[in-house]
């Protein structure tokens, strides 16, 4: 069954989980049920790292679109008419970027999936539940037949049993119980049958799969609480060893029960150890990310036990502890009680709250959580592996480190990792690259921009899915012509632009990471006065560019380029105003601004005008001192037009 159709079967609560998330803005429900079976046959993933095969998708969508359209013309259907042709337009803004656009349907898809998972390990726990209802009714019709028979038999021990009608009749009854008692049983071991079945699709399927993603979702990628059986399933065999012990005979299948129990009693223990997780990882407050924790600075760490046993709140004690290889202390309590006062999701929780103190380094280490629940071979749950500093200046190093463990390290308790680092493939590094800006911004990086990464990293190549980086050269190397990493270039940027330029990186204006070359040959047929915004490669903390084309009077493109705004000067006047207010001299001392068409043809107050503190026009002072200050602190240089302009090609 197609994936839509699945998903329009199911309970009404996931109907509204599928409504929240076309509550989004992105993909259009409408254009998702429409268009249905063509969406889910397309190689999306594909899509989304090939930009000519996404530009085909792109164009064909549309196509679908204008189809669609017309089909509810000759329906009359004019609402519809006018949402597809309002959706239409919408998608024309990735018509530079179709791969950010199959890069969203392929995300809306993947919650899609999610979302069927989850309803259906949710129909097979109500399945078992409901197995468990009819298995108390059997218990107590088994009983209420063994209390009968009970009454009969000592009754007719009291008496001499030489009527045959009688003995029959107690045969009878025997006969019944004994069926009942193996029928019990077969109900018992199908129910501890598919309990093993479903603990392994969760176990060694769905824990796995948040285990890995909780790994990546540490560096930026973008994510419950079980339930179990096995105590109500203990109770039953309890009970039915009761029983036994106040009636048993020949051939009794109760006498077969011991096994069960012992299954059971492993499944459960299996769970338990299974389902013992650090929910969320060490992190500090202010840190830059999880994982790296700084000396005498509060930092914050939780473990759940998965499974939901009330009868266990505050009663299971969780001791945590940092490995002992090197002198850290973990201040404060180092005991708690798992209890469901702090759990929003169900499941017994403990937050702790510590400091760390001592020596300092930059080695991974583990934080250890021991439980002293009454099972053999108490379970320990591990962190993942932290990096601990001392200085605010190590946080960009550590942080990096972090990074590279989590992208490659097929074992999350490796604190050797380091000894002998792996390569890193260009595939794994450009998504975690992505993923940065993901979780720091709200947009990543596009098949052009890892492009020109890649061209950065590994100079020009036909196809970069073969490189691969070490980690020094990623990190402690200095690049070509530059005395500072690739890490610290990437890193400044992208602080920059959390710090001053998300809202126009989120909006797409900021092509950022392309190189002099592209920017010649994306300019060179625009009209004159398209711009594009770039980062530099020349400021180790992060700088932001703009590019123009102008035209010489033989009508030859002339692409200048603006000397790169730092932190710093973003911080005096923002990068919006900059552009609007921008001027160069020309001819006769007219300032003229140069910036008129965001590339590729956006006019560039329909673009930025959303930004403009002052909504009226016109140059504000301090923004035109900024400016003059700026552009006038080096001798200007004579534009081709005969005025001058205060530009660099070299930034």
């Amino acid at each position: 069954m197609a994936q839509w159709e699945s998903l329009q079967q199911l309970h009404s609560s996931y109907s509204q989980q599928l409504h929240e998330l076309y509550d989004r803005d992105g993909l259009p429900m409408d254009v998702r049920h429409y268009l249905a079976a063509w969406i889910e046959k397309q190689e999306w993933e594909r899509a989304a790292q090939d930009l000519d095969f996404a530009m085909v998708l792109y164009q064909v969508l549309l196509e679908n679109l204008d189809n669609q359209y017309s089909r509810f013309v000759q329906e009359e259907l004019f609402l519809m008419q006018h949402n597809i042709r309002r959706y239409k337009q919408n998608f024309q803004r990735y018509q530079e970027s179709p791969c950010t656009l199959a890069g969203m349907i392929l995300w809306f898809l993947g919650k899609e999936k999610e979302i069927l998972q989850t309803a259906r390990l949710d129909e097979q726990v109500c399945l078992k539940t409901r197995r468990l209802g009819c298995l108390e009714h059997t218990l107590i019709c088994l009983e209420e037949q063994q209390d009968e028979f009970d009454f009969k038999y000592k009754t007719l021990q009291m008496e001499v049993m030489t009527d045959k009608a009688q003995q029959l009749q107690i045969q009878t009854l025997l006969n019944k119980l004994n069926e009942c008692r193996k029928t019990l049983l077969a109900a018992l071991i199908r129910l501890l049958d598919s309990c093993g079945l479903l603990q392994g699709v969760l176990v060694q399927g769905e824990l796995a799969d948040w285990q890995r993603r909780q790994q990546r979702a540490c560096i930026g990628a973008q994510d419950d609480v079980w339930d179990t059986l096995y105590h109500q399933v203990l109770k039953f065999l309890k009970k039915l060893e009761e029983l036994m012990g106040k009636l048993s005979y020949d051939q009794d299948p109760f006498k077969q029960q011991k096994p069960l129990q012992v299954r059971a009693e492993t499944l459960l223990r299996d769970l338990l150890k299974s389902s013992f997780v650090v929910e969320t990882q060490p992190s500090m407050p202010q840190g830059k990310g999880p994982l790296v924790l700084r000396t005498n600075v509060q930092f914050s760490v939780k473990a759940r036990l998965l499974v939901k046993f009330p009868e266990l709140n505050h009663s299971m004690k969780v001791t945590v502890s940092m490995d002992r290889s090197r002198r850290f202390n973990v201040l404060g309590t180092s005991s708690k009680a798992l209890t469901m006062a702090e759990s929003q999701d169900g499941g017994l929780v403990a937050d702790f709250r510590h400091l760390i103190s001592l020596s300092v380094t930059e080695e991974l280490h583990v934080i250890s959580f021991k439980t002293n629940f009454e099972l053999p071979d108490a379970e320990v749950a591990s962190s993942l592996p932290v990096v601990i500093i001392s200085n605010s200046s190590q946080q960009q190093s550590a942080w990096v480190a972090v990074l590279w463990f989590n992208m490659l390290s097929e074992s999350p308790k490796d604190v050797l990792f380091f000894a002998n680092p792996p390569m890193a493939p260009w595939p794994v590094l450009a998504e975690m690259l992505s993923w940065q800006f993901l979780s720091s911004t709200g947009r990543g990086l596009e098949s052009n921009q890892l492009d020109m990464i890649a061209h950065k990293l590994f100079d020009k190549q036909d196809n970069y899915d073969t490189c691969q980086i070490s980690w020094a050269r990623f990190s402690k190397e200095n690049t070509a012509n530059a005395n500072f990493t690739f890490w610290v270039w990437f890193d400044g940027i992208l602080t920059m632009v959390k710090a001053c330029l998300e809202e126009m990186w989120k909006d797409g204006f900021i092509l950022g990471f392309v190189s002099k070359e592209r920017v010649k040959r994306l300019l060179k047929k625009k009209l004159r006065g398209t711009f594009l915004l770039r980062f530099s490669e020349s400021i180790k903390d992060g700088g932001v560019t703009f590019s123009w084309v102008d035209y010489t009077p033989d009508n030859e493109p002339d692409v200048k380029s603006v000397q790169p705004f730092t932190r710093t000067d973003l911080a005096q006047i923002p990068f919006h105003e900059i552009i609007k207010n921008f001027q160069l001299m020309e001819a006769d001392n007219v300032p003229e601004n140069p910036l008129l068409y965001l590339y590729p043809n956006i006019p560039k107050d329909q673009a930025f005008g959303k930004y403009y503190t002052d909504k009226c026009g016109g140059e504000s002072s301090c923004s035109g001192t900024f400016l003059a200050a700026r552009c006038y602190r080096q001798p200007p240089a004579p534009s081709s037009g005969g005025g001058r302009y205060c530009a660099q090609n070299n930034s």
